[in-house]
């Protein structure tokens, strides 16, 4: 390679990393009930926006929507008048930011379109996505280098999920039939009701499951460090309880759990607009 080609590269890889830290960057964890933006202030400074998750039709239609429903975009158009409502006040005029977005593990390919497609009107330079379990990891500080059960207690989705070198080699979703459950189902149902004894009783089906499923020791030693507890559920005291008799271990609430998997986000984002080769361990959503 010539001098002059040496230059040209140097000069554009700057240019791209230069662009990367200028653009806005915005959190996005897009939940069943509440949605949690998280966005930077001053230095070493951030703010939470935490909202219900809920949008209104076209103009002239007063009916309340909700574009979420057990953790996937269902309305796209619905979540897309939500998130501009709420973030285009945030964003700089003709600005193109990069956005993570904490999604359940399951998501997949749809789950990913429809949240580009409900992102598309804020005209992002990059959408990223992380597992929310993982952003719950990083909220916490947690020692990834060792395995590690996480639980992440939705409104309407539940998840476990083990991580291993920071990566979810397996998870979970704790279902009733074919509907995913959370929260939100407690007390619901025509057999006396979701308590939480019975989710927490799920739990411990979806971890044996990964015990028995999961080659070597990493599931037991991950349940032996005791699992982290991530999502409002968290902040329910009987069912943190229920959980730990369930598991015959100690389980670790993280701070301030509601609003973990958009604060770890944060944290990726932080790390992608200082180092922008390090957005790779998360996966594209939207392309730049």
């Amino acid at each position: 390679m010539t001098y002059d080609a040496r230059v040209r590269v140097t000069t554009a890889r700057r240019g791209t990393a230069w662009r990367a830290l200028r653009s806005p960057g915005i959190a996005l964890d897009l939940g069943s009930a509440r949605t949690r933006i998280w966005t930077r202030g001053g230095p070493g400074a951030h703010t939470v926006l935490d909202v219900p998750t809920v949008s209104f039709g076209p103009a002239g239609d007063t009916g309340v929507l909700r574009p979420v429903a057990r953790g996937a975009v269902v309305d796209p158009e619905g979540a897309a008048r939500l998130l501009t409502r709420l973030l285009a006040p945030r964003v700089p005029r003709y600005a193109r930011p990069v956005i993570v977005c904490a999604t359940p593990v399951p998501g997949g390919p749809e789950h990913r379109a429809a949240l580009a497609a409900a992102l598309a009107g804020l005209r992002p330079r990059t959408v990223l996505a992380i597992d929310a379990v993982r952003a719950l990891a990083l909220a916490a500080g947690a020692d990834l280098s060792r395995p590690l059960l996480v639980v992440d207690l939705g409104a309407q989705l539940t998840e476990v999920a083990l991580l291993h070198g920071g990566v979810v080699t397996a998870a979970r979703r704790i279902e009733r039939g074919t509907a995913d459950l959370g929260t939100a189902d407690l007390g619901a149902g025509d057999d006396g009701g979701l308590t939480a004894g019975r989710l927490a009783a799920r739990v411990g089906e979806a971890v044996a499951d990964l015990l028995r499923d999961e080659p070597g020791h990493r599931a037991a030693e991950a349940l032996g460090r005791g699992p982290l507890l991530g999502g409002g559920g968290a902040l329910r005291a009987e069912l943190v309880y229920r959980l730990a008799r369930q598991l015959d271990t100690s389980v670790h609430p993280v701070p301030r759990p509601h609003t973990a998997a958009v604060r770890g986000a944060g944290e990726v984002l932080l790390s992608a607009r200082r180092h922008p080769a390090l957005a790779a361990p998360v996966t594209p959503v939207h392309p730049t």
